[in-house]
């Protein structure tokens, strides 16, 4: 489920919730920033590696020392050019020229610095690295804070909308919108005490958010269990007990073999450990991650804090609720809007989860002796569900996920998924491994190419294996550089970050079929990144994109992963180079539907639960955040409730660490869009190759170029030549 995890630095420069990794529009009002900031010394200017912004980041000479005073130093100067930008500023004749590029070529360099910090922060996190953040975040808010706050820059921008909209272009109206929308919901209108209080709380907003996914990333390493019985271990694949043995430092066969909650670590034990004790403690350890047992890791206080912060925010710029601030700036025009389509995505899937588990149920019961006896268990619990739903599925389909990973090497997936990209798209990608620095051994980079004029149009760094030590989990796409022709940045470099099964030996990564999907979905975040024809930096690639649109690239791409021309680019025996058998792949094809019910209203409820926080719940009235979580599992998860002292909440990293909050339904609203987009391939047949062509190459132009630079709706329209519905989601999932 964790896929696009935006580390908390985009957070405080996102346009309230557009889904821009980079930052976008910010203003200042009050005394000079110049005064709150000293330069750092021109030594220490020559030798800090993040003021070198020429081109790529210096990842081998950055450490967390160079932070404070490269922050200092570009916040002073983003600070003078301000001022000066501001004084030369007339609100009755300023032009779009005179305002919107300068502000991008003022706030670049920070912007630049800092996005290298958050990415670091959740790629290689340490001690010192945390301790230099959080230092310098407060100033970084507070700056921007402040600059989304000018109302001399917000009456020019809003005279070059009212009186000279007609003399703007498409992207550049929009970014002017953009521009104005975030203003206003950053404080432009508020004065006096309420802009003091609006300042404080988001300045303690900014410092929750980074405590909170700091708690979730220690409490995640603070559990293992250490299996030293072999028996224990019996039937479980054996890249699951290489993995856990190398983190135990002992052998494969005899042990021992330390599972930590760390995703691939845990969700092996889960489904392929046969004692049902070890998942219990597992699963119990990983639902309280950051909760009232973790001691000073408790995220219990912080979400209450952060909910009632939201709150209070929201009716200071004149909402009800934060879920109606939320969808100021989103394609769901409201609460309501929401609400009915979690209610008809309920409608269909309900049922089908229903049956679902109760055939779990019945097989568990049939298969696991007298333990699962309805008299011993009356209701199959969560630890128990996922081990018996992997079972069956190895009985219906007569394969087992350990059996693929041979055919899903990582260097084959990525040689597939490039040459689908070629195929349909018209890039190529090449591997420039040594043309950028790198923060670990195991990241690669590579470089993008359009088919057609040959000509270098974007890059990106992926960072592909888990390492608990050091990096947070989850999976997501992040803006390095983003295009722009205010800064005379034209080559869009994106960070692609996941945690899949690392290498093992001389055994190169094999991935389960899920790793493939999460690796295609990055990618296709990455390509609306990459592949945007917009120059306004404001509104190109994914900034902009409202945020129930911007996955619509990333589940489009996973569809891929069932087209047959596709899977057999890459599905080869790491060996012998033998491609996937036929009677595989169909099986593969045919388990897609498999659980699809329970996974549908597993996001539902995740989508609502985050809906009914941040859009009825009221903090003050007595309610605990478990207790919403009940209400809202009873409607959307009546089937498997959640177990009593479930503390999901705690390590809910998309809404409370990360930029998802009020917008978790985005997921499945953006599915909706994604595979009505993919039916359009569907449509010409996939076996059509020059027509997949033809569609892949407006899809592009669409959907990837313009970015942010239309509404999303028109962007669909243009692509599919009408708004979009809900069949072929339904189709897919088997829920028709």
């Amino acid at each position: 489920l964790m896929r696009v995890s935006p580390p908390a630095f985009a957070m405080f420069l996102l346009a309230s919730g557009a889904a821009s990794f980079a930052p976008r529009s910010f203003a200042r009002g009050g005394r000079p920033l110049a005064s709150l900031f000293s330069a750092a010394s021109s030594s220490d200017t020559c030798a800090n590696p993040l003021l070198d912004q020429a081109s790529l980041p210096k990842f081998s000479a950055i450490e967390p020392k160079h932070l404070q005073p490269a922050v200092d130093e570009l916040l002073a100067d983003m600070s003078s050019k301000f001022s000066e930008l501001e004084s030369g500023l007339d609100p009755s004749s300023s032009t779009y020229d005179d305002i919107l590029p300068s502000l991008e070529r003022i706030r670049e360099p920070i912007s630049y610095a800092w996005g290298v910090a958050g990415h670091l922060n959740g790629v290689k996190n340490g001690d010192e690295l945390r301790k230099a953040y959080e230092a310098s975040q407060p100033k970084v808010v507070k700056a921007f804070t402040e600059f989304k706050q000018s109302r001399v820059l917000y009456d020019a921008m809003k005279n070059v909308m009212d009186n000279h909209k007609s003399t703007l272009n498409e992207e550049q109206c929009r970014a002017l919108e953009s521009s104005l929308h975030a203003m206003q919901l950053g404080g432009v209108g508020l004065d006096g005490a309420e802009k003091v209080r609006f300042n404080e709380i988001k300045q303690r907003l900014a410092e929750l958010s980074t405590t909170f996914s700091n708690n979730v990333l220690d409490a995640t390493k603070l559990f293992s269990l250490t299996i030293t019985d072999p028996a224990d271990v019996s039937g479980v694949p054996d890249s699951a007990k290489k993995m856990w043995a190398a983190a135990a430092d002992g052998d494969a066969e005899s042990g021992p073999w330390k599972v930590t909650l760390d995703g691939p670590s845990y969700i092996s034990a889960m489904q392929h450990l046969g004692v049902r004790g070890h998942r219990e403690k597992l699963y119990k350890a990983y639902v309280t991650r950051a909760s009232e047992s973790s001691g000073d890791k408790n995220n219990v206080p912080l979400i209450n804090e952060i909910l009632a912060l939201k709150l209070e925010m929201s009716k200071l710029l004149g909402f009800g609720n934060y879920a109606e601030q939320s969808l100021s700036s989103k394609m769901a025009d409201s609460v309501s809007s929401v609400d009915d389509m979690s209610s008809f995505m309920r409608e269909k899937a309900l049922p089908a989860a229903v049956r679902e588990l109760e055939e779990i149920t019945a097989y568990a019961r049939k298969n696991g002796g007298e333990e699962y006896s309805e008299k011993n268990l009356p209701k199959l619990q969560s630890w128990d569900v996922t081990f018996w739903s992997e079972r069956l599925k190895e009985e219906k389909f007569s394969i087992t996920e350990e059996e693929l990973r041979p055919y899903f090497a990582l260097p084959k997936v990525l040689d597939g998924m490039f040459g689908l990209a070629n195929r349909i798209f018209g890039i190529r990608i090449e591997a420039a491994n040594g043309a950028a620095e790198v923060w670990n051994d195991d990241v690669t980079f590579y470089k993008v190419f359009d088919e057609d004029t040959n000509k270098h149009i974007a890059s990106f760094y992926l960072d592909a294996y888990s390492r608990p030590a050091d990096k947070r989990g989850g999976a997501w796409m992040d803006v390095c550089i983003g295009k722009s022709a205010a800064t005379k940045r034209d080559i869009p470099v994106a960070y692609l970050t996941c945690n899949g099964s690392p290498p093992i030996g001389d055994t190169p990564s094999l991935m389960t079929f899920r790793e493939v999907e999460t690796m295609f979905h990055e990618f296709g975040h990455g390509l609306q990144h990459m592949l945007t024809n917009v120059e306004v930096g404001d509104v190109a690639g994914i900034s902009g994109v409202e945020w129930d649109a911007v996955e619509l690239p990333s589940q489009f791409m996973e569809n891929w992963c069932y087209d047959k021309k596709t899977v057999y680019g890459f599905a080869k025996h790491y060996e012998t180079g033998e491609p996937l058998p036929e009677d595989a792949f169909q099986k593969l094809k045919d388990q897609r539907t498999y659980g699809a019910g329970m996974m549908a209203m597993r996001q539902l409820y995740f989508g609502q639960l985050d809906m009914e926080l941040h859009a009825r719940y009221d903090p003050s009235s007595g309610e605990s955040i478990f207790d919403v979580q009940k209400r809202v599992a009873d409607v959307y998860t009546p089937h498997m409730p959640p177990m009593e002292g479930d503390r999901f909440l705690c390590a809910f990293n998309h809404i409370f660490g990360g930029g998802y909050a009020a917008g978790y339904y985005s997921y499945k609203w953006a599915e909706i869009l994604s595979a009505d987009a993919f039916g359009a391939f569907e449509e010409v047949g996939l076996d059509n190759e020059e027509a997949v062509r033809a569609v892949g190459r407006k899809f592009r132009k669409t959907v990837l170029g313009y970015g942010g630079g239309k509404p999303p709706s028109a962007v669909f329209k243009e692509f599919r030549g009408r708004e979009a519905n809900s069949e072929a989601l339904l189709r897919h999932c088997g829920l028709a």
